[in-house]
């Protein structure tokens, strides 16, 4: 029940964790994590752009959190999966805000195929817009980043990355690569003052999953967890502020699992 009612509660207060920083979002339209974390950042006192492939949508986005924060994000289109425009988006915010502070990486695409039917297109997919995205993002953003020795970067990585889920070896595999990359490329970094972490949800119930995600999938997803219900998505933004501010400053190379599974 104490769960219940602190979800119910929403987010709490603001803290000015993130004031004066800048920070890019990518996939951001929509109700789900992305959304959720560019209004968490600007609550925390952050200049938000934001990004997505869906420009209606983006738009939209855009419009709600202007309402909510008195304030409109820079909204810049862009397919995370095209060099050039993801190139485009960090040039535009980097010329708008002077700067990239944070980078919150947040694009993927799931699905679910046995290993046996799996289509190549199927497997190309997925892996490009969750981890070939990230490392495209990721990359440009450095360029940016590395000459001014200070930097964020936070992706957005899966349990199932580490736990094996049938349907899944296409998404499983990407967020498993998501991981590595988070690792790999905090390493290269640390010498220039940047820090690159993943955050690792289970499961964050928001209308767009409830549309692709059969009812029956959700539930048994949900009575997985430990508090027997889905994270709301502001409560893995939470967590991606945490690891974009100042409070985890020491923390580079990691994966902080955001769930309530069973032990």
């Amino acid at each position: 029940m104490s769960d219940t009612v602190n979800a119910a509660a929403g987010p709490g207060p603001a803290h000015d964790l993130l004031r004066d920083r800048t920070v890019v979002v990518t996939a951001a339209a929509g109700t789900g994590i992305g959304y959720a974390t560019a209004l968490r950042c600007a609550q925390e006192g952050a200049r938000v752009a934001i990004s997505d492939r869906h420009e209606r949508r983006l738009g939209e986005a855009a419009d709600r959190l202007a309402e909510l924060t008195g304030t409109r994000p820079l909204a810049v289109p862009c397919d995370v999966t095209d060099q050039q425009q993801v190139d485009h988006l960090m040039d535009t915010v980097v010329a708008e805000y002077g700067g990239i502070d944070v980078l919150v990486n947040n694009a993927g695409l799931g699905g679910t195929a046995s290993v046996v039917d799996m289509t190549d297109q199927q497997w190309d997919d997925v892996l490009a817009v969750t981890l070939t995205s990230t490392f495209k993002t990721t990359r440009s953003v450095l360029r940016h980043m590395v000459p001014r020795g200070r930097g964020v970067i936070v992706n957005n990585a899966s349990v199932i990355g580490w736990r094996a889920q049938a349907g899944q070896a296409h998404y499983a595999a990407a967020k498993a690569g998501v991981m590595a990359l988070t690792r790999c490329s905090a390493l290269d970094v640390a010498p220039h003052g940047i820090r690159v972490n993943a955050v690792s949800p289970s499961i964050a119930m928001h209308a767009h999953l409830a549309k692709v995600t059969s009812d029956d999938l959700l539930a048994d997803l949900s009575s997985r967890e430990a508090f027997g219900r889905a994270a709301e998505p502001w409560e893995i933004a939470n967590v991606i502020v945490f690891l974009a501010s100042d409070y985890s400053s020491y923390m580079t190379g990691e994966v902080v699992s955001v769930s309530s599974q069973h032990a």
